[in-house]
C-alpha cells in the first residue's frame, strides 16, 4: 500500500502526528441506534474484503509491457524472497547427501535419498531414474498434504513412475510435515502458533527450500541434466511449484495442480479457512500469486486446477491464468502458458496428470508420447520407499520453525547516543515494514452514541459509543466526560481485551479517574464479535495474507481511540494515558511507541516477547517487545505487577 498520511517522520526518526488530525471527526454525534454485534463484524469482514480485492487489483497497476515488468521485476524477487525468509548469500552449506538403498524394476530403478538442505535439516526423498540412460532431464515433484510415517512420497510415486518410464528422472521430496522425520506445519492453522507472523516464518519457505536444494543435489549426480528441470506437485505441492519456480529460474518448466489462489476472492469468499499455512504468504509486501506467477514468465507455466475444489475455486484461479496470459504475451511466448480445468473435487486424477504430465514431457524432453497409465505399477509393499532406519542425532526437522528465520541478537545500548542511532532505525522500520497494516487516519468517525442511564452519572456524563476507525470498521466503547464545568486533568484511552468482558465495563479500573479525566474504554476490532477459535484462526490468516497481523489492526483502532478522545474535550496535552491489560497492553506500548502525543503507558502485565504474544507482522526478524518499550523514553512507563525481564 501507499504511504500513509497518518504519520510524518520527524528530523530524529520518531513518528509525530499529524495536527491536522483534529480535523477529522466532522459534525458532533447525534443520538443514535448503535450496530449490532453481527453488524460490526460483517463491516469488519468487508474492511478485510476491501483491502484484499485491492492487493489483487493493483499488482500490475502502471505495468502495461515487458520494458516496465522488467524494470520491476528485480525489486519484487527480492520482496518475494524476503516474503519467504529464504536464506541469503551463497548455497555453500554442504548436502551430506547419501543414498541409503537403491532397487530395480521394468525400466527404472529407485533410490532412497537423505541430504540436509540446512545443517540438520534433513529433506528424505525417492530418486527415480530411467533405465539405460543418462543426463535424462528430471522432474523435482513436490508433494502435498499425504500422511504416512514414510513419508508423503509414497502417495505420489505414480507420479514418479510415469516420467521415468518416460526416459525423465524424478526426485519425489517429503513435505515438512508428513515426512520421515516429521516438522511442524499447521502452525497458525491449528496450533495458535502466532508467533510465526511475527517470524514471518511459513512452512512453505521450507518446502521451497528444500527444493531449491534438491536441485542443487540433482546437479551433482551425471545420470540427469538439471540444466533441463521442472517442477510439478499438487495441492500443497502445487503451492511450492509456484513458489520455487519464481525464485529459482533453473526450474525450467513449471505445472502448480491445485495450488493456485488469489487474495481478493479467496478472503471474501471465507476461503482461506480451506488452507493451510504452506499455500499462502504472510504478507507483507502485498504481493499476489500473479506478480509471483509473473516471475516464472516466459518459461513455460502449465496451470491445472478443479472447477469444484473448495480450496481453489474458480474464482480464485482464472484472473491469475488472464493475467499471464498477458504477461507471457508480453515476450512473445503466449504458447508457453496454458491452463487445464476439470469439474471435480480437490482429487488427483488422471486426466490433472496427463495435463501436467504431457506439457512438462513436452517442454523438457521435447516429445508428448500417447498418455497412459496402464503400465504403471505401485509399490505392494511400500517400506522399500523407506529412507531412514532411524532419526539422525541432532535433526532440527522439528524445531526448525524456531530457527529457520533468523533473528538478531539484541544487547542493551550503553550510551545515549547509540540508542538514539538505534531508535531511529527501529522507528523506520515499524514504519516501512512491521506497521504496514495501519490504515489511513483521515476517515470520518461518523458517530454513534446512547447517554448511559445510571450511577455512573453521578460522577461524569457518559454515553456508549461507536465510530468509524477505517472504512466499513466500526468499533464500540464508552466515553466519559467530566461534569459540565469541571477542569478535565488528563485523558485515558482504556484498551479492553477479550478477558476484560465479563461484563459490559467494570468500573472498579475506571472510577477514580471518572470525576476530572476523560477517559474511552475502547474494544479493538473482533474484541466483542464472539468468533469460535477456528473463526479467529481464519482471521488472523486473512490479515496475515492481507501483510498484517490483527494485533496491527487492532493497533490503528487504538490510535484512532486516541484521535477521537482528544477531540472530545480540552485536554492537557502533558497528561494523555493509554492503558492496556496483557496482551492490549502490547497494543498501549506500541502506541507509545510510535505516538508522540502519548505522555503515559500503563502496561499492566504485558507479555515479554512476541514469542509468546501477539503477533507484529516480521517484528522478530528485527527487534522484540522491549525495544519497542524503550521506544517511550523519555515519557512515562508504568508497569502493574511485576516487570518483565
Amino acid at each position: 500500500m501507499r504511504r500513509r498520511d497518518w504519520i510524518t517522520s520527524t528530523t530524529a526518526g520518531a513518528f509525530a502526528v499529524d495536527a491536522l488530525q483534529a480535523q477529522t471527526a466532522g459534525a458532533p454525534a447525534r443520538v443514535s441506534a448503535l450496530l449490532s454485534v453481527e453488524e460490526r463484524r460483517k463491516g469488519y469482514h468487508e474492511n478485510l474484503s476491501r483491502r484484499a480485492e485491492e492487493i489483487t487489483a493493483r499488482q500490475f497497476r502502471n505495468i502495461s509491457n515487458r520494458a516496465q515488468w522488467e524494470a520491476a521485476r528485480p525489486q519484487l524477487l527480492e520482496a518475494f524472497r524476503h516474503e519467504l525468509g529464504l536464506p541469503k548469500g551463497p548455497r555453500s552449506a554442504p548436502l551430506h547427501a547419501q543414498v541409503t538403498s537403491r532397487f530395480q524394476r521394468q525400466g527404472y530403478s529407485v533410490e532412497n535419498i537423505v541430504f540436509q538442505s540446512s545443517p540438520d535439516l534433513y529433506v528424505t526423498g525417492n530418486l527415480y531414474l530411467p533405465e539405460g540412460t543418462s543426463a535424462t532431464p528430471v522432474v523435482v515433484y513436490v508433494c502435498g498434504h499425504s500422511p504416512s510415517p514414510l513419508g508423503a512420497k509414497v502417495s505420489y510415486q505414480h507420479h514418479a513412475i510415469w516420467f521415468a518410464k518416460q526416459g525423465i528422472a524424478c526426485f519425489v521430496l517429503d513435505t515438512i510435515e508428513f515426512a520421515e522425520i516429521s516438522g511442524i506445519h499447521h502452525g497458525t492453522h491449528n496450533l495458535e502458533m502466532w508467533h510465526w507472523l511475527s517470524l514471518g516464518y511459513n512452512p512453505a519457505a521450507v518446502e521451497v527450500w528444500n527444493a531449491i536444494r534438491a536441485l542443487d543435489y540433482l546437479e551433482t549426480r551425471r545420470e540427469v541434466d538439471a540444466k533441463r528441470a521442472a517442477i510439478t506437485g499438487r495441492s500443497g505441492g502445487g503451492a511450492v511449484s509456484w513458489f520455487a519456480a519464481a525464485v529459482d529460474e533453473r526450474f525450467q518448466v513449471a505445472s502448480p495442480v491445485h495450488g493456485t489462489w488469489t487474495v481478493g476472492p479467496h478472503v471474501r469468499n471465507f476461503t482461506v479457512n480451506e488452507n493451510c499455512d504452506c499455500i499462502y504468504v504472510w504478507n507483507s509486501e502485498q504481493l499476489d500469486l500473479t506478480s509471483i506467477g509473473a516471475l516464472i514468465a516466459p518459461r513455460p507455466l502449465m496451470i491445472v486446477n478443479a472447477t469444484k475444489d473448495p480450496c481453489f475455486p474458480p474464482s480464485g484461479y482464472r484472473e491469475i491464468e488472464r493475467q499471464l496470459r498477458e504477461v507471457y504475451g508480453w515476450y512473445g511466448a503466449s504458447e508457453k502458458v496454458d491452463a487445464f480445468e476439470e469439474a471435480t473435487g480437490h482429487e488427483d486424477t488422471f486426466a490433472y496428470r496427463k495435463a501436467a504430465n504431457l506439457w512438462i514431457s513436452r517442454w523438457l524432453a521435447g516429445k508428448v508420447p500417447e498418455y497412459r497409465e496402464d503400465d504403471i505399477v505401485r509399490e505392494a509393499d511400500p517400506t522399500v520407499l523407506r529412507v531412514l532406519r532411524e532419526t539422525p542425532v541432532g535433526a532440527r526437522n522439528e524445531g526448525i520453525d524456531r530457527s529457520f528465520i533468523p533473528t538478531p541478537q539484541i544487547s542493551a545500548p550503553s550510551t545515549l547516543r547509540q540508542w538514539e542511532g538505534r531508535r531511529k532505525e527501529l522507528l523506520d522500520v515499524m514504519q516501512s515494514r512491521l506497521l504496514r497494516g495501519l490504515g489511513p487516519r483521515n476517515v470520518p468517525f461518523n458517530t454513534k452514541r446512547t447517554p448511559i442511564r445510571n450511577w455512573v452519572e453521578r460522577y461524569a456524563q457518559a454515553w456508549n459509543v461507536q465510530f468509524q476507525t477505517e472504512e466499513h470498521l466500526i468499533v464500540n466503547g464508552q466515553l466519559y466526560l467530566p461534569k459540565e464545568g469541571t477542569e478535565v486533568r488528563g485523558a485515558v484511552v482504556y484498551v479492553k481485551g477479550a478477558d476484560d468482558l465479563v461484563y459490559g465495563i467494570d468500573y472498579d479500573d475506571i472510577l477514580s479517574l471518572l470525576t476530572h479525566h476523560a477517559v474511552l474504554v475502547l474494544r479493538p476490532r473482533t474484541v466483542d464479535y464472539r468468533m469460535t477459535n477456528p473463526e479467529l484462526a481464519e482471521t488472523k490468516m486473512s490479515a496475515a495474507l492481507l501483510g498484517t497481523t490483527l494485533e496491527t489492526l487492532q493497533l490503528h483502532d487504538v490510535l484512532r481511540g486516541l484521535d477521537f478522545l482528544l477531540e472530545s474535550a480540552e485536554i492537557p496535552k502533558a497528561n494523555v494515558s493509554v492503558y492496556g491489560r496483557k496482551e492490549m497492553a502490547m497494543l498501549a506500548l506500541y502506541a507509545g511507541a510510535i505516538d508522540t502525543r502519548i505522555t503515559r503507558v500503563i502496561a499492566d502485565r504485558p507479555p515479554e516477547s512476541h514469542w509468546d504474544g501477539p503477533a507484529i507482522m516480521h517484528a522478530l526478524r528485527y527487534t522484540d517487545l522491549p525495544e519497542v518499550a524503550a521506544l517511550i523514553a523519555p515519557r512515562e512507563l508504568c508497569f502493574l505487577g511485576r516487570i518483565p525481564a
